[in-house]
């Protein structure tokens, strides 16, 4: 991916604070032109900078207020079905293949404690999960953010 440059990255702190800003607003707060910040939008876009809409999204608010995230071991020849399975159950909103201890981190919501056993017995009913180990969110420290990235600057290899 080609590094973003300065004005990109003051295009994005801007988003990143007002989100909803559009793109007369953004080139009148950045003192550039609407050309010059819709041309740069649509190629941040196409080099896939932006993240998905669903990542603002409450789980809460659509009545999932529990969180955890549940370490997965599992039979490596069968991770690729075991990943598809998982895509297929509503309440995994994201699951990442680790290097370490545990071969899968599988982030679910639930409604509450007894969703949440059920859950896990659906993603330990999965061929090739060999074993779970669930850790309840009790609240989140550092939401995610990227402005302590985008102040800092992009970093080059």
């Amino acid at each position: 991916m080609q590094a973003i440059d300065g004005t990109d990255t003051r295009l994005l702190i801007a988003l990143a604070k007002d989100p909803r800003r559009t793109v007369v607003a953004l080139a009148q707060k950045l003192g550039l032109s609407r050309n010059t910040v819709q041309a740069r939008m649509a190629r941040l876009e196409r080099k896939s900078v932006f993240l998905s809409f669903e990542r603002r999204i409450n789980p809460a608010a659509l009545g999932y207020p529990l969180m955890a995230f549940i370490s997965v071991h599992v039979q490596q020849q069968k991770l690729q079905q075991l990943a598809t399975e998982l895509a297929g159950i509503p309440e995994v909103i994201e699951a990442f293949g680790l290097a370490g201890q545990a071969d899968l981190l599988v982030r679910v919501v639930s409604v509450d404690a007894e969703d949440l056993f059920r859950i896990n017995g659906k993603i330990l009913g999965i061929d090739g999960v060999e074993r779970t180990d669930t850790s309840l969110a009790m609240g989140e420290l550092v939401p995610f953010r990227m402005e302590p990235l985008l102040t800092r600057g992009p970093r080059t290899p």
